[in-house]
């Protein structure tokens, strides 16, 4: 039996795609728009890195639970309860901000603010949900041998939701104002909503074998699918380190790029920077991640590094932008090496548990960073590089200028990250790792498709039950019916 989808799984997949894309970029208008219409009002660092600190910490929180809704729910519901939940979130934040006025809510010394803030997040932070679920459509619908191209593809659709979302935030705050950004990206997710429920994403209805945890947090399912894979740990304690040190990028870029080019300018610059993510998407949806992904990630991440650490070096809005673009289009590597990995060497009715641990522990490293740079940068970085002391003591090194602090911290995150990247390919765990992706790979006997590989050692299975639906049976896995209950 051939393992290759059928071409209306195929079709399900790239619909599903673009509507995931449509409401990446309706959230992420909104999210942006907050980040740069705070900094354009206050020029507070601080406020920013709390905003993103915060912003990483709820995915933290939720992720796990997020995984366990994917595992124990049908996608397409899944992915409509989400978007219908962020709708509603975000007009009872709109009407906060309407009722209270923009001067209210941008004063930094009252209330509104902070809850103007959290409750945006908040609703920002429901998308999570359907990113998971997405990753968990590419094996259910894409073949082993596709599933790096089409992660490579999911990192393209990214790219093109921060390209559209870097231009109209920016603008949108720089002329519209917030109350107008407000309404718009409101409207835009309850026009992808709309076009969700008229997708057709048939697949069967999940049936808890006995003894499952009844809870809506499945942690021990999680840990206990994270550790029957050899190395699965590894790599998730990799891209939380990971994290860890890009945190400093997430606390202090826009900052930077603000003061360079103003809150216009840098939503068109790094609009146009985020054209790296489509190019880096679409080369990996090409030419894949090679054989060993798990190698792939880390001298990606190596090469990361060293650009984060130079694209600041000088005071030049062009050497920035070129960084930031390098910058980009190697992060859909990393991305897809990981998903890649965990397609193949987690069955896929445990998926979104392992995803959703994975982004637990990934999503809390860089708060901890954002919020520790944040005032590290704010009350003693830039005050003693924008002294003729820290100017000349550094100058070598970073030139002068008005943020060489903010240079001088992106320098150190890149010389940890590569360090970090390099020592990981030393490590026993490293090769586990390796050897297991290559260990879980399909048998070139096509009859072996037709065959749900059995649980991992330690798991127990799952079974699950087919519903008439009237739709297309996609089933599991591309080629891979799921056992019936």
């Amino acid at each position: 039996m051939n393992d290759a989808p059928a071409p209306a799984g195929m079709r399900t997949f790239v619909a599903v795609l673009a509507n995931t894309a449509v409401a990446n970029v309706s959230t992420s208008y909104l999210w942006f728009a907050l980040t740069f219409w705070i900094y354009a009002e206050t020029r507070n660092v601080l406020a920013t890195a709390v905003i993103g600190a915060a912003y990483m910490l709820f995915v933290s929180l939720f992720s796990m639970m997020f995984g366990t809704l994917v595992d124990r729910f049908r996608k397409k519901p899944v992915m409509a309860i989400a978007t219908l939940i962020a709708i509603a979130v975000f007009l009872a934040d709109a009407g906060l901000f309407f009722a209270v006025g923009e001067r209210g809510v941008v004063d930094l010394s009252l209330p509104w603010f902070w809850i103007f803030a959290v409750v945006m997040l908040a609703g920002a932070v429901v998308e999570q949900l359907r990113s998971i679920a997405l990753s968990t459509t590419v094996t259910l619908l894409v073949p082993d041998e596709k599933h790096a191209n089409a992660n490579g593809l999911v990192g393209s659709v990214q790219g093109v939701s921060m390209l559209v979302t870097s231009v109209f935030s920016g603008l949108s705050v720089g002329f519209l104002g917030m109350g107008w950004t407000l309404v718009i990206g409101i409207s835009a997710i309850i026009l992808s909503l709309l076009h969700l429920l008229t997708l057709s994403m048939p697949e069967p209805r999940v049936v808890q074998a006995e003894g499952a945890s009844p809870g809506w947090v499945d942690i021990r399912g999680g840990w206990r699918a994270v550790r029957a894979a050899d190395g699965l740990l590894f790599l998730v304690v990799f891209s939380a380190l990971n994290n860890l040190v890009g945190g400093v990028y997430m606390a202090l870029m826009d900052p930077y790029g603000i003061d360079l080019m103003g809150v216009q300018g840098w939503g068109i610059g790094f609009a146009v920077a985020s054209t790296g993510i489509i190019v880096g998407g679409l080369v990996v949806a090409r030419t894949g991640l090679g054989s060993t992904p798990v190698r792939t990630m880390l001298l990606v991440a190596a090469g990361i590094s060293v650009v984060g650490a130079l694209f600041a070096i000088r005071e030049s809005s062009w050497l920035f932008l070129v960084g930031v673009w390098v910058y980009m289009a190697l992060v859909p590597a990393v991305e897809a090496a990981e998903q890649t990995v965990i397609q193949r060497v987690v069955p896929y009715r445990e998926q979104g548990r392992v995803f959703g641990f994975a982004m637990t522990f990934e999503a809390a490293a860089a708060p901890v960073t954002a919020l520790a740079i944040g005032p590290i940068a704010e009350f003693l970085v830039i005050p003693y590089m924008r002294t003729e002391q820290g100017l000349a003591q550094w100058e070598w090194l970073l030139g002068r200028g008005e943020s060489r602090g903010i240079a001088l911290i992106f320098v150190a995150a890149g010389v940890v990250c590569a360090i970090i990247a390099v020592g990981a390919m030393l490590m026993p765990q490293y090769r586990a790792i390796v050897r297991q992706y290559r260990e879980a790979a399909p048998g070139p006997d096509p009859a072996a498709s037709s065959v749900v590989p059995g649980p991992a050692p330690g798991l127990a299975p799952q079974p699950v039950a087919e519903v008439p639906t009237g739709e297309e049976p996609v089933s599991g896995p591309a080629g891979e019916p799921e056992p019936r209950g």
